[in-house]
């Protein structure tokens, strides 16, 4: 396929994820396609123009072709984690050398102490920023040239040369001008990777390791408008985050390197079962052996996000109700409702006034829109019988504009089996925290992709009382996998921030979630492959294998039963986890 005639990061560009064999998500004939991205042998990423596509419906795309936008899920903490004992044995301080962890978030501060080897040269192998260059409609000339390794068609790379001639300058953003505007990337990077400064007290979990950085760009416009996603809030398309991964795996291929994948986004829309592109892009990773991904498990307990019903009987049905926010009423959320088994639904709703609208029928094809009289409410319902992943029954539901008080969403049963149904708010700051169910289930929070089978999905625990975060996501997944496999510090501990100056050191901030929890857990992944394929101990290391030693080394109090939907195995403890690969 000839090179896009457009840049494909342009807000003007609409994206599609297409599944090899489902020629339908296809918009327009599939021969006028002007550009795509390759991700695997399953899955492509399509580019057109927005205007030849518009407006974005149910109706008209596949529920898994419109990608889902995820949000972020934000050294006292390694001794918890074992990881400072294991550095004090010498047979198995590997420290993450000659191993490479990938990060796919908001970028990393490539300038910062804690990533650079000790002669001041970079320890990152390389940055691809998918926000450089800036969104335009079309592209600059000479910027295929700047295209990644791995293919795509947009974004910038930079190689470790460029980043150590951009450390060796006096203005190193002249030379490579990625950023990390957020902090939650280099966050993050710094828990897993960052280097051991004694001065600072501070060390990262695999300190020898490489890095291989994505960017994500922030998502497109037309998207957070079909997902009715607040203002402000960070949002990153799932399609970007499937390159991401190819783009890794990759590298590791290049290199010949083992691979640890950190990610620290998740959503709540999907059914749960991991059944969305992403999430079977993740399981296709599980099967090359001497890589890994590591997951957070979500900070959704306690947020009200999750509700799990029951209707009794054909024709019945139930109200569920909603709190309604402010924020909301000024432009919306979505609402998705996931049948169990064979089940079918149908919805109704309740205003806040008291006015009823009736059971609307489920009509194939069909996509309609409620609006009211004397309120700028306007509801649109898709009932998609079977969902192509799950097989399961979709209802989703936009809110445009609803008046704010509590809203009751009318389930009524249209095919009994077990009368068992789920429905999820969007994931915290992309929805306000007054908007909620009144009635809501902490279980079954575990976000998307970390419900995910293959992969290590970790919650977070306060490591300095030994309690678990109080929103660390619970499982188990809807289809009873049990997530998440282990906990790790991740309530105030302390990493780098980007608020530096020249010669002031490396300061630092405190952050609080399971993707802080995640990071130990990265870092420590990274300490066994080096072991386990660099050091030469045991050549098969697989996904399921690592996972299987963090559970047999993990922590766990006796109070309680394991696994669980809080712990999972118990708590990471590296130490233990050599302790008993040695017996």
């Amino acid at each position: 396929m000839a090179a896009c005639p457009f840049n494909p990061a342009s807000e003007n560009i609409a994206d599609f994820i297409f599944r090899y064999g489902s020629r339908q998500q296809i918009p327009g004939n599939p021969a006028d396609i002007p550009c795509m991205d390759y991700v695997s042998q399953d899955y492509a990423v399509i580019y057109t123009p927005l205007e030849s596509v518009a407006p974005i419906s149910l109706r008209k795309y596949s529920y898994y072709s419109i990608p889902s936008l995820f949000a972020l899920l934000d050294t006292t903490s390694m001794e918890a984690s074992g990881i400072l004992s294991t550095f004090n044995a010498p047979a198995l301080a590997n420290k993450g050398k000659g191993v490479l962890i990938g990060f796919i978030d908001t970028g990393i501060d490539y300038t910062n102490p804690l990533f650079r080897n000790p002669d001041g040269s970079t320890r990152i192998v390389s940055i691809w920023d998918q926000s450089l260059p800036a969104d335009s409609d079309s592209l600059p000339p000479g910027v295929p040239d700047l295209y990644p390794a791995s293919g795509a068609n947009y974004g910038t790379e930079f190689t470790r040369e460029q980043i150590n001639e951009a450390l060796a300058s006096d203005s190193p953003l002249s030379v490579v001008p990625s950023t990390d505007t957020n902090g939650h990337g280099t966050f993050l990077a710094g828990i897993a990777a960052g280097a051991s400064l004694p001065e600072e007290d501070f060390t990262g979990a695999a300190p020898e390791s490489e890095l291989v950085v994505v960017k994500l760009k922030p998502a497109k416009q037309y998207l957070r408008d079909f997902y009715l996603v607040r203002e402000g809030a960070e949002a990153f398309q799932e399609n970007d985050v499937m390159m991401g991964i190819k783009y890794m795996r990759v590298a590791a291929y290049r290199l010949g390197r083992p691979l640890v994948i950190l990610l620290g986004l998740g959503t709540n829309l999907g059914s749960h079962e991991a059944t969305s592109p992403l999430s079977l892009i993740l399981q296709d990773v599980s099967r090359t052996l001497g890589m890994a991904t590591v997951i957070a498990a979500g900070n959704e307990t306690g947020m009200a996000h999750h509700y799990e019903g029951t209707v009794k009987g054909n024709d019945q049905w139930e109200d569920v109700e909603i709190r309604v926010g402010p924020e909301e009423a000024e432009h919306g959320f979505v609402l998705e409702l996931w049948a169990a088994a064979a089940d079918t639904y149908s919805v109704g709703f309740v205003t806040p006034s008291g006015q009823t609208v009736d059971r609307i029928p489920i009509i194939y094809n069909n996509e309609p829109i409620i609006s009211f009289l004397l309120e700028p409410t306007r509801i649109t319902v898709n009932y998609i019988l079977i969902e192509t992943g799950s097989g399961r029954q979709m209802v989703f539901i936009r809110f445009e504009k609803p008046t704010v008080g509590v809203w009751k969403v009318r389930v009524y049963s249209s095919q009994f089996f077990t009368g068992a149904y789920n429905m999820w708010l969007p994931p915290r700051d992309h929805i306000s925290d007054d908007t909620v169910f009144l009635l809501p289930n902490p279980n079954t929070t575990i976000t998307i992709p970390g419900n995910t089978s293959s992969p290590i999905t970790v919650g977070a625990y306060n490591h300095l009382n030994n309690s678990i975060y109080i929103h660390s996501s619970r499982g188990y997944t809807a289809s009873g996998i049990i997530k998440p496999d282990i906990a790790a510090p991740g309530v105030d501990v302390s990493g780098p921030s980007l608020a530096r100056r020249p010669g002031a050191g490396v300061p630092m901030t405190q952050r609080t979630g399971t993707s802080v929890a995640a990071a130990h857990v990265a870092g420590a992944v990274a300490g066994l492959l080096g072991w386990g394929i660099v050091d030469g101990n045991t050549l098969i290391m697989s996904e399921a294998s690592i996972k299987s030693y963090l559970i047999r080394g993990a922590g766990r109090n006796p109070a309680f039963t394991y696994p669980n939907r809080e712990w999972g195995y118990g708590t990471l403890d590296l130490y233990q986890t050599f302790l008993r690969l040695r017996e």
